[in-house]
């Protein structure tokens, strides 16, 4: 298995535990986080190494990246499992299954690479790497029908974890949050590309959002100690650091649950956000040379996975230069006064949570067992 970012890592270790209690003495190992660690996965590199994103950043890493992919490609040929597992991260997993693949072991991608929302051009090297696609979306076998490559629908395990109702004062009472203070959740990324370049402007959205609403507490969840000293220093340099933020390691969903509206940068953790049932503005910023390539491969009119789930624009997205301080408070504050909007993005939420609560980790273990019982 191959799992290199922290919403992968999450999937696998769900994945792998299901697995290890229908089969025994099953091995797993290959790329992976903490999670899968914790399920016995044995780890033969650090995943950070492959937790970059954007194509500048990737550049940037390109050699020692391509050196992990072939030294484990030739570990995986020579060992010849009975089947390669990529979770997400097309770009590094696809080339793997590929070669794979062609060597006759069996494939299948956690994940479907987001051809419905830009890419299209990669179908055809999906087809020639993969035997077997897990998608998390329930419109996506339809993009896989008669392609001669199975997809099973298996839902998003964060669905199923996270309850349908998540009860916001009893969570603040755990965290030693106020309840009468007005709160938001500012989730700034997982990744240190993704801090550098909004970081700041979180933080200086606060500082606006501050001015109108001199009560509001900010709950920071952030995943490492390296992101926790990125957003640190963001603080200090702001002259931020007296400012009502509680920085927090990790816990996002409590952040989130606790919280009246969430600042959120794009990926999984709107999903989360969206699941917790909590409104949200949604920001993202990248490099400006990544910036332009992105954006001309776009096919969707939305990048936020609550808009493209709902097929509509439900929370506002801001993108690269429209991520300013002044349109990301303004509409936090737009949330903030108005309970209406609130009642109604939750129930769209509600409506998004119950699609895709499927028992993700069996359904998806159900899909792998036939490889492995053929083996």
């Amino acid at each position: 298995m191959v799992a290199g970012e922290a919403s992968s890592d999450q999937l696998a270790a769900h994945l792998i535990g299901a697995l290890k209690g229908r089969l025994t003495g099953a091995e797993f190992y290959g790329i992976g986080g903490p999670k899968m660690q914790r399920e016995g996965f044995d780890s033969l590199w650090p995943a950070e190494m492959l937790a970059v994103r954007g194509y500048a950043e990737v550049l940037r890493h390109y050699r020692a990246i391509t050196g992990m992919r072939r030294q484990l490609l030739r570990r995986l040929l020579k060992d010849r499992p009975d089947v390669f597992i990529g979770v997400d991260g097309s770009d590094f997993n696809l080339w793997l299954e590929k070669r794979l693949k062609r060597h006759g072991i069996p494939t299948i991608h956690f994940v479907s690479p987001s051809i419905w929302a830009w890419r299209r051009n990669r179908m055809g090297r999906i087809l020639e790497s993969v035997n077997h696609i897990l998608a998390l979306y329930p419109f996506e076998p339809d993009l896989y029908r008669d392609t001669g490559v199975e997809c099973s629908y298996v839902g998003h395990p964060l669905a199923d974890v996270i309850p349908l109702e998540v009860d916001q004062r009893q969570v603040r009472e755990r965290l030693g949050v106020p309840q009468d203070r007005p709160v938001v959740a500012l989730l700034p990324g997982s990744r240190q590309s993704e801090l550098q370049y909004m970081a700041e402007t979180f933080i200086e959205t606060a500082k606006l959002l501050l001015l109108r609403y001199p009560r509001l507490q900010f709950l920071v969840p952030l995943v490492s100690r390296e992101t926790r000293l990125q957003f640190e220093t963001a603080l200090w340099k702001l002259d931020a650091d007296e400012l009502p933020f509680t920085l927090m390691f990790g816990h996002a969903a409590d952040a989130v649950a606790a919280s009246d509206a969430v600042l959120v940068a794009s990926g999984t953790a709107t999903l989360e956000t969206a699941l917790v049932g909590r409104p949200m503005v949604i920001a993202y910023k990248m490099s400006p040379w990544s910036w332009r390539l992105m954006r001309g491969m776009r096919y969707l009119p939305w990048v936020g996975l609550p808009n493209i789930l709902a097929g509509r624009y439900v929370v506002p997205e801001f993108l690269q230069d429209d991520a300013t301080p002044e349109n990301l408070s303004q509409a936090l504050g737009n949330l903030l006064v108005d309970r209406q909007a609130r009642a109604a993005i939750s129930r769209v939420f509600d409506g998004i949570h119950r699609l895709l609560r499927q028992d993700t980790a069996q359904k998806a273990a159900d899909a792998v067992l036939p490889y492995l019982q053929e083996a």
